[in-house]
């Protein structure tokens, strides 16, 4: 089972993002690779502090773990799962965007940069994240459910393969990095010269230059237009759950990585049954004669209509549990059970007739209402039942 990303890190679950940045920087110099060559455990901590922080530091994702733990930011049955699929080449390239520029210090430690030990591989601009909203049936979420989705979105170029470029011979390696996609610059302090490194300002970090564009994308690398891309929802969801697939998102500017399909959980409302995380609620209307004398009747569930017996003198307010016909948890084999509230329906209007065989059974010694022991109230239902 994987750890609390707040005890990876060694944070209060009230930490702010400077002390996110701090405890992360402490266990990423830790656990580098290039400190602990050959290391697999060192390694693993250094992913793991990674993910821990991957997800914290980012206000939706930090949001959907709190409420949701690790389920909420790891997607199931093809979903990339958000963090839980970095690479090291992931964590290597964020870097620059979590300590600055270019690796900031983990460029002048670790050979980074230009010139390093370690050269920089180019890439191009990351593609933006895109958000749709995939509405769900009870009874899809019950099951788990695989969608077929249009989305409109930025696609990789088919001319130019992303480049931008109008042809090959239209690249050129960028003559102020070499290539490297970032410039070394060397500073002397009152401790002694200090190396950083930063994107470069002239090819924006891809570490080429292009003298004549493609003039089917303008130079940009993609195109809008439509996919249809299939998604599987597992089962469980929750409405206002976030699911991730990784890299489909809007393709990545000049060969850059995509983005991420951010995929909203929305539940259609069921016409007889009401979701209580995983119960599943039936409110059951009965004349009062059924509930004096006892009857059968049906009810609905997420798997069809089954029959129950409701005996004989049951009072109003009276619950019924039929066990493991609710929904299922996210992510584990435990199921829900589903509550039958029992509502004894008054008419609102009476014939003649009615109004003298009820007034005849009014004063009837078994129509006297008496509580008898153990008789529980309302609340005190609701509370057995819902706890």
């Amino acid at each position: 089972m994987a750890r609390d990303y707040y005890e990876v890190l060694g944070v209060p679950k009230n930490a702010d993002a400077d002390t996110l940045k701090k405890a992360y920087r402490k266990l990423a110099m830790k656990y580098h690779p290039d400190r602990n060559p050959g290391d697999a455990a060192a390694e693993d901590k250094f992913k793991e502090a990674a993910e821990a922080y991957d997800v914290l530091n980012d206000g939706d994702k930090r949001a959907r773990y709190d409420r949701f733990g690790h389920a909420g930011v790891h997607g199931q049955a093809g979903f990339g799962g958000g963090p839980g699929g970095m690479t090291m080449e992931d964590i290597m390239s964020q870097f620059g965007d979590m300590f600055g520029d270019g690796g900031g210090a983990f460029g002048s430690f670790f050979g980074g940069g230009a010139g390093g030990g370690a050269r920089r591989q180019p890439r191009g601009e990351r593609g933006s994240n895109l958000r749709i909203k995939v509405p769900l049936t009870l009874e899809e979420i019950a099951e788990g459910v695989t969608k077929r989705i249009k989305v409109k979105r930025q696609k990789v170029c088919d001319v130019c393969d992303g480049s931008g470029a109008k042809d090959a011979s239209s690249v050129e390696t960028c003559r102020t990095c070499g290539g490297a996609g970032v410039v070394r610059q060397v500073r002397s302090t009152f401790i002694g010269q200090m190396a950083t490194t930063t994107t470069c300002p002239t090819c924006s970090g891809t570490g080429t230059q292009i003298k004549a564009t493609c003039n089917h994308c303008k130079g940009d690398g993609r195109v809008y237009g439509e996919d249809t891309i299939e998604v599987n929802i597992p089962a469980g969801v929750e409405e206002g759950m976030q699911l991730s697939m990784r890299g489909k998102g809007n393709a990545g500017r000049r060969g850059g990585p995509p983005g991420d399909l951010l995929i909203n959980v929305q539940e259609k409302p069921h016409e007889e049954l009401q979701r209580d995380g995983q119960k599943l609620i039936y409110d059951l209307y009965l004349n009062f004669a059924d509930a004096a004398l006892g009857t059968s009747v049906e009810v609905p569930t997420i798997a069809g209509r089954v029959k129950i017996k409701v005996p004989a003198g049951t009072q109003s307010g009276k619950i019924f549990r039929l066990r493991g016909k609710g929904l299922p948890a996210l992510q584990s084999h435990h199921r829900g059970d589903q509550l039958i509230h029992v509502n004894l329906w008054t008419p609102k209007k009476l014939t003649r007739e009615e109004t003298e065989l009820l007034e005849r059974m009014r004063d009837m010694e078994n129509f006297d209402p008496k509580l008898e022991k153990g008789d529980k109230g309302f609340f005190e239902r609701m509370k057995e039942y819902f706890s």
